[in-house]
C-alpha cells in the first residue's frame, strides 16, 4: 500500500506564453503610438526577446506583454526580466527568461521549512520538482497550506495527488 502523495512543480505553459506574445505583437502592429516603430517581441525556447526603439517604448512593450500574460493566466513570477541592453542608437534589447522547474535553492528552502514545522510528511527533491508524501490526506493539505504561507513569488503548482 502506497502512502498518499503529491508533487510540487513549477511549469510555465509555453503555448499560453506564445498566445500572449502574439496578442501583444498584434496590438503593437495596430496601435497609432507604435506606427513606424521597430518594436517587437519574440520567443525562442525558454526566453523572450523584446526589441524597442527607446526606453519609453520598452516600458510600453513590457506593460503590454505583462497584460497579455495576465489575461492568459500565466503567472508573472515565472519571468525574469534581464537588464535592458542598448542595441543601435537609443534602441534597446531586453531578454526575459521563462523559468521552468523549481531551482535547487528554493527547493531546499521549502524542504527545510516543512521539516522545521515537524509535520507528519516526508518531502524529497526530485530533479526540479518536490514529492510530498504522508499517511493522511490532511497532513498533505497542511503541508500545502504551510508552503503557501511562505509567500514564494515563484509560481508553484500542486499536482499528481495520489491516495
Amino acid at each position: 500500500m502506497t502512502m498518499p502523495s503529491f508533487d510540487i512543480v513549477s511549469r510555465t505553459e509555453i503555448p499560453e506564453v506564445d498566445n500572449a506574445v502574439q496578442g501583444a505583437m498584434r496590438e503593437i502592429s495596430t496601435r497609432y503610438d507604435f506606427k513606424g516603430s521597430a518594436c517587437k517581441i519574440e520567443r525562442t525556447e525558454e526566453t523572450i526577446l523584446i526589441n524597442a526603439d527607446d526606453e519609453m517604448k520598452l516600458r510600453q512593450v513590457q506593460e503590454l506583454l505583462r497584460g497579455y500574460l495576465a489575461k492568459r493566466k500565466v503567472d508573472a513570477g515565472a519571468f525574469e526580466f534581464g537588464k535592458p541592453e542598448s542595441a543601435h542608437g537609443v534602441a534597446l534589447r531586453q531578454t526575459v527568461m521563462i523559468k521552468q522547474g523549481i531551482e535547487r535553492e528554493l527547493a531546499q528552502k521549502i524542504v527545510k521549512s516543512v521539516k522545521g514545522a515537524k509535520m507528519k510528511v516526508q518531502i524529497a527533491i526530485q530533479g526540479d520538482e518536490l514529492r510530498v508524501s504522508g499517511k493522511k490526506r490532511d497532513d498533505l493539505q497542511s503541508a500545502i497550506a504551510l508552503i503557501k504561507e511562505m509567500k514564494i513569488t515563484h509560481p508553484l503548482q500542486y499536482v499528481n495527488f495520489r491516495d
